[in-house]
């Protein structure tokens, strides 16, 4: 027998339905399932208002947990690591090189905003590839989705004294053959010389193997480690751009008055 999902989840709600009995026991009302069988509408009505109340009481335990973890990742993060980073970033500076920010799905988005921080508070010439769609889709059309990055890198002619920063969730795995394209680049960047930091998640992956300096945000939760690594990706890069050795233009609004 097939359900429509229309009646699957009328089904879910008789079955909770059915955990109300008690509730309305208590105020003199005896409901059995028969009762429930043919006509749930009463009881469907007071469930709308449970289920409300519930939902509420576990959105409020979800945002106090995920908050915490959030304050848990900022003490304990390695602010070493983030130091080193902002010197490495302040050399490319000094050398007038540029920097690539190279990442995919969420972490693409965040290499696009990063890209305009960096060039417009840090001063840094500062490009990622996912921001021409054309050459991009060409690349991978032609010539695969492991190259689109390092052949990208080739053809922006990489050199010793430029930058690449990889944001993702896991680094790339080589063993895992996970964001192969980000380890191929990692791999082109490592044979011309050129400067490699990170702001990853998990354990770094392979970017947190070969980097000059990586930040590792703090896997805390299993079950949001990519929420809070994309989030936390932004927190670092601004803390980076903002920061007295980086920055070079005002922002807007700090410098208004």
């Amino acid at each position: 027998m097939r359900y429509s999902r229309g009646s699957g989840l009328m089904l879910g709600h008789l079955i909770r339905s059915f955990e109300l009995v008690y509730w309305y026991r208590s105020i003199g009302k005896v409901i059995n399932s028969r009762f429930l069988l043919l006509n749930p509408l009463p009881v469907l009505k007071k469930l709308s208002i449970s289920s409300s109340y519930w939902y509420h009481m576990e959105q409020e335990k979800y945002i106090d947990h995920f908050l915490d973890v959030s304050i848990e990742i900022i003490r304990t993060i390695d602010r070493q690591q983030i130091l080193k980073v902002s010197r490495i970033l302040k050399e490319i500076q000094r050398a007038n090189g540029r920097l690539f920010i190279l990442g995919v799905g969420g972490s693409a988005g965040n290499a696009s905003h990063a890209v305009n921080d960096f060039r417009k508070i840090a001063g840094i010439e500062c490009y990622t590839p996912t921001d021409n769609v054309s050459e991009l889709t060409a690349r991978i059309n032609d010539n695969g989705w492991d190259t689109v990055f390092s052949s990208w890198l080739a053809g922006s002619h990489l050199k010793n004294n430029d930058g690449i920063l990889i944001f993702s969730v896991g680094g790339g795995s080589v063993e895992k053959n996970i964001s192969v394209n980000l380890i191929r680049a990692l791999e082109y960047a490592k044979n011309i010389g050129a400067k490699i930091i990170g702001i990853v998640g998990r354990d770094g992956g392979y970017t947190a193997m070969v980097a000059d300096g990586c930040v590792i945000i703090p896997a805390l939760d299993e079950a949001n480690i990519t929420p809070q690594t994309e989030a936390f990706q932004a927190v670092i890069w601004h803390l980076l751009v903002s920061s007295p050795d980086l920055q070079k233009y005002g922002m807007k609004w700090e410098t208004v008055r």
